[in-house]
């Protein structure tokens, strides 16, 4: 019997390090699968869903950049994610052969601030593309308070605003940042071969949070200018192990094991 498998598809790809944190729960549990990296291109994505998805050893994948928008063309959406978020990081394959997609960002993104009261707060998103939708999504669902978005496109951003219902402001990227309980990078920028975000955080109040979302690498120029000014922060593992785990018991049917993150952020960083 071919080993079932799983994959993480992308344009670039070769950063994700989506196998090591799969692998790593595979190994842990002796699940006989495995987890690829696959570079997909945007002229090649539906080609791929069209291979895929005959092939009885794939179990599904993974999405990052640029296709979490474009992935919802080549699947089932059944639990309505295109009216929601608008954007899928996971497929996998029913048992009747039916490759749907879903989102598991939000949740991850949600879970290291849970604790964090920010009902009423101001809070500041770089970025309008699939990770922002999430974002977006979950400050929806959480009825935080004025969301500014920066970005290039901003009537994009002002929609976004628009269709999550949060009232804020839209403003190009390189805009003074107001003061924000919550500042988030959604966006590539500080990525590895991508362009540096160029930020200044003086208007963030003492107590602000600085979450960035790129983890390649993992100690990027926006969180150590924040850890200089002594802001809390979060990095992109965080939000990068939560959503795998989710997806992880979406793929291959069974639970994570995660009483040993502390050696998978380790092996990660």
């Amino acid at each position: 019997m071919t080993q079932p498998y799983a994959e993480v598809i992308g344009d670039p790809i070769a950063h994700s390090k989506s196998p090591l944190i799969h692998g790593f729960w595979l190994k842990a549990l002796g699940h006989d699968a495995d987890y690829r990296i696959c570079h997909v291109t945007p002229a090649g994505l539906a080609d791929y869903f069209e291979a895929r998805r005959t092939d009885p050893a794939w179990r599904g994948c993974n999405i990052t950049v640029p296709h979490k928008i474009a992935a919802l063309d080549h699947v089932a959406d059944p639990g309505g994610i295109r009216a929601t978020i608008g954007a899928i990081n996971t497929v996998a394959r029913d048992e009747q052969g039916v490759c749907f997609g879903t989102n598991t960002d939000a949740a991850g993104f949600y879970a290291p601030i849970a604790g964090v009261d920010l009902s009423t707060a101001s809070v500041v998103v770089i970025g309008a593309g699939g990770a922002a939708r999430a974002v977006l999504f979950a400050l929806s669902r959480i009825g935080v308070g004025h969301v500014t978005i920066l970005n290039r496109n901003v009537l994009k951003a002002a929609g976004l605003l628009a269709s999550f219902g949060l009232k804020g402001a839209a403003l190009p990227l390189g805009a003074p940042l107001p003061p924000a309980a919550l500042l988030v990078n959604a966006s590539s920028l500080g990525m590895i071969g991508q362009s540096p975000l160029v930020i200044d955080l003086s208007p963030l109040p003492a107590d602000a949070i600085v979450y960035d979302l790129v983890y390649a690498p993992l100690e990027t120029p926006l969180l150590a200018a924040a850890r200089a000014r002594d802001l809390d922060t979060v990095d992109g593992l965080e939000m990068l192990i939560g959503q795998a785990a989710l997806a992880f018991e979406i793929l291959f049917g069974i639970e994570p094991p995660r009483d040993d993150d502390d050696s998978l952020r380790a092996l990660l960083a």
